[in-house]
């Protein structure tokens, strides 16, 4: 999840939206050892958990932009052009589940694939 070496076909994200944020925070926190790093969404905090100090992955509250998000650990994986890698999706046999809000750098979709896993494509900061 580091931003310097995000870069189109990579991993850039992991996160899980659920009702219980500070629950499964804690969760997490007791069975892998992860720290949560509290970050303010406004209202409310969601978590950043680390590792050695280091991001890995995100627990969020299913609440404002993520309540229709899937309870389940969502990856994000860079692309280029967004709006080009969605059209894609439907020609190939996909689905797009989610628009993107923006194609700005963070701007994401959420995808099924043919087969019907679920992922969110996000648009690659480091696009020229």
């Amino acid at each position: 999840m580091a931003e310097q070496t995000s870069r189109a076909g990579t991993i850039v994200g992991l996160d899980l939206t659920v009702a219980d944020a500070p629950g499964v925070r804690d969760f997490y926190a007791s069975v892998i050892g992860w720290a949560p790093e509290p970050l303010s969404m406004g209202s409310y905090d969601d978590y950043m958990m680390l590792a050695n100090g280091e991001p890995v992955a995100g627990v969020c509250h299913r609440s404002g932009g993520n309540a229709d998000l899937p309870a389940q650990w969502l990856t994000y994986i860079a692309v280029d052009d967004l709006r080009a890698s969605l059209a894609q999706v439907t020609e190939h046999g996909g689905e797009v589940l989610r628009a993107p809000t923006t194609t700005a750098p963070g701007g994401f979709a959420l995808i099924k694939d043919p087969a019907g896993a679920t992922l969110a494509l996000m648009q690659n900061p480091y696009a020229q």
